[in-house]
């Protein structure tokens, strides 16, 4: 199918708000646009952050899930409670594939589901005996653990369990942190505020513990790789270049991130940022309290990959330039024998994307390296800054959709019949019933590492083993079996 005009993407998104009724058709067509990439703020274009339509099914998480299952979650070795009903621990754990390394029950506890269980009386008499109790619990069936983090969920904040009070006393009898996040699921209008309230919380726990230790020997390359969850071990594959580079990792967070690397992070001399949306809010307290600059960089696909380098190199001298330039020549062979190999099998092929916080417009790059092009792209919960930052990487005549709902989706898909469509666990098999093959690009579909050169070819051969896996030759989508019928008829 050819690309549609920006006309015709228009009248797309006006057919497609039809069946709603008119409040909730003025609400949705806030969120939905067509790109163009002379528009200088994406405010002029499109909202974003805002509550979703009651009624209509949405595809966000909550502040709980932002704070658990993406920025603490992943810290291996503090020891994560959600404190409330067994629930919402048991779901968030290991669903996101944060690669670690350790030996868990031991001194690494990542995927292990610790939990308040509350039942009726906790809800009537209050969970704060019962959470000391196993915060004591924890420390003499764990010993190496390095600290407690308490997840609150809904129930905590309707309640008024007073968890700061329960912190504070429990940190200075045991020596470690204890520390309070007031994540209930309820809270703001998605995961992101979770986000938030977990840095505000690194912030004032943990981040100036160590403001005063002399005993740190730094070096002028020290960065810390923030906001990268190792999904596959997508985190070891980036630290893998920054330190052929000459840079030295001091601090890498929160996939496969310790309590010691957090605290340390205050004496790097540069933050490299991965997820923006998730980890923006801990950097720009990094800068303003400790002058650390930060950089948001992109490993996903060769020329993502080489301009990130140049980028991070700019920031130090001129050993970490000839560094930079001789790893992206290291590994030209291996991207150009990817690109060689599959771009032919895969060149032309259209994706739709609708994911969390960078993939959205990380993986245009990736994607275009291999002669694919992305013809719509959308965030679950973004901010106007993160549209910002991803109108410059799409085409002309985009679809542009901010917290999608599960009709638009499908509709859009119905619509542009792209030829793979990547986004979540919730929405993958919808989309291979209709017939279009998917990727589940939040926890990379069991796969995985993505980032770097070695996940680049791994990428690769993802997309190229779903698109062309002869299985989609069984099946006919919903319109194909319509035009069939019609042509019958």
């Amino acid at each position: 199918m050819p690309a549609i005009t920006h006309e015709q993407a228009e009248a797309l998104i006006q057919e497609v708000l039809e069946v709603y009724p008119d409040n909730a058709k003025k609400e949705r067509a806030k969120h939905l646009a067509v790109n163009d990439p002379g528009i200088s703020s994406a405010k002029k274009c499109i909202t974003s952050n805002r509550k979703s339509l009651p009624g209509v099914m949405t595809i966000r998480g909550c502040a709980y899930a932002g704070s658990k299952g993406v920025v603490w979650g992943p810290v291996k070795d503090m020891v994560h409670v959600s404190h409330g009903p067994v629930g919402c621990g048991q779901y968030s754990r290991a669903g996101r594939r944060n690669y670690y390394t350790g030996m868990t029950g031991v001194n690494t506890f990542g995927t292990i589901n610790f939990t308040s269980d509350f039942q009726e009386r906790d809800i009537v008499f209050g969970g704060d005996k019962k959470l000391t109790k196993i915060i004591d619990e924890i420390e003499m069936l764990f010993p190496l653990s390095k600290g407690i983090t308490l997840q609150s969920e809904c129930p905590i904040g309707l309640i008024g369990d007073d968890i700061e009070a329960v912190s504070r006393k429990k940190t200075k009898e045991t020596g470690k942190p204890v520390v309070p996040v007031r994540c209930e699921g309820f809270r703001g209008v998605s995961q992101s505020l979770g986000h938030h309230i977990a840095n505000d919380s690194i912030r004032d726990w943990v981040l100036d513990r160590r403001d005063g230790d002399q005993r740190f020997q730094g070096t002028p390359y020290d960065v810390a790789i923030i906001g990268d969850y190792n999904i596959g071990g997508d985190a070891w594959s980036s630290r893998i270049l920054l330190e052929e580079m000459g840079l030295r990792v001091v601090a890498q967070w929160s996939g496969d991130g310790s309590l010691s690397e957090m605290e340390l992070t205050p004496k790097v001399k540069l933050n490299l940022i991965h997820c923006y949306r998730s980890m923006n809010y801990i950097s720009r307290h990094m800068e303003e309290k400790y002058g650390i600059p930060w950089f948001e960089y992109n490993f996903f696909g060769p020329s993502k990959i080489a301009e990130s380098l140049r980028a991070i190199a700019a920031h130090f001298d001129d050993k970490i330039k000839e560094g930079a330039e001789q790893v992206i020549a290291k590994y030209q062979s291996l991207a150009d024998a990817v690109v060689t190999k599959y771009r032919p099998r895969l060149e032309g092929k259209r994706v739709m994307l609708f994911v969390g916080g960078l993939r959205p417009r990380h993986t245009i790059g990736a994607y275009e390296d291999l002669g694919m092009e992305v013809i719509g792209a959308g965030y679950e919960f973004a901010h106007n800054d993160d549209y910002d930052r991803t109108l410059k990487e799409m085409g002309e005549a985009t679809l542009l959709f901010d917290d999608v709902t599960a009709y638009e989706f499908e509709e859009f898909s119905k619509r542009l019949r792209p030829d793979l469509i990547g986004s979540g666990i919730k929405e993958k098999y919808i989309f291979q019933k209709m017939g279009i093959p998917f990727r589940q690009m939040h926890s990379w579909d069991y796969s995985g590492p993505y980032h770097g050169y070695d996940g680049f070819a791994i990428f690769a051969r993802d997309m190229d083993m779903t698109l062309n896996n002869p299985c989609w030759g069984k099946l006919e989508a919903p319109w194909k079996n319509a035009a069939g019928a019609s042509a019958t008829a």
